[in-house]
């Protein structure tokens, strides 16, 4: 199966950035579509529950990745999710694990208003580096990067520096004719 755009996930903790640089590169990358798995999830109807805990909804991730694939492997998709390891490893170019400060963290946490055990569990995963460790897991090394997020100027630099690989994955994968 050949594709003539690559795959990327922008994935991280809650807070870390995730949904502004999707959207941007979607900016600069506008053959690619952006799936925001959380929108794609409400229209879908893919929720199976809730935790009253965590004050959030469940995913029935089975049913996502069913509905998700076929445009993944038509490639040039943009995901934008918190979760990387459930998708087909074999329909993946790039993952992207954002990460920020805990202090930066912390304070875009309870500026959303998260309940202190859903704000506790976001920063033990970014401290633990969960998010990171379950892409390094799931992916070949080669594929997986790790770019801070903090500020403005993260967001433009990852942007292009993502933009760039994606410009020198297409000439590596063009088709010979």
């Amino acid at each position: 199966m050949s594709r003539s755009l690559p795959n990327i996930i922008i994935t991280g903790t809650p807070g870390t950035g995730k949904s502004l640089h999707s959207q941007k590169l979607a900016e600069l990358l506008p053959k690619h579509s952006l799936v925001s798995i959380n929108k794609f999830i409400e229209t879908h109807d893919l929720t199976d529950g809730y935790d009253e805990e965590r004050q959030s909804k469940t995913v029935d991730e089975d049913k996502l990745v069913d509905l998700i694939e076929p445009q993944l492997e038509k490639g040039g998709q943009i995901i934008d999710w918190h979760v990387c390891d459930i998708f087909p490893v074999n329909l993946i170019d790039l993952v992207v694990v954002l990460r920020t400060s805990t202090n930066r963290l912390f304070d875009r946490l309870k500026e959303r208003e998260y309940g202190s055990i859903k704000l506790n569990d976001n920063m033990d995963a970014e401290i633990m580096q969960e998010i990171l460790q379950d892409a390094r897991e799931s992916f070949e090394p080669e594929i997986v990067i790790e770019l801070h997020s903090n500020d403005e100027s993260d967001l433009q630099s990852n942007c292009d520096r993502i933009s760039s690989w994606v410009a020198q994955w297409v000439i590596d994968n063009a088709e010979e004719d």
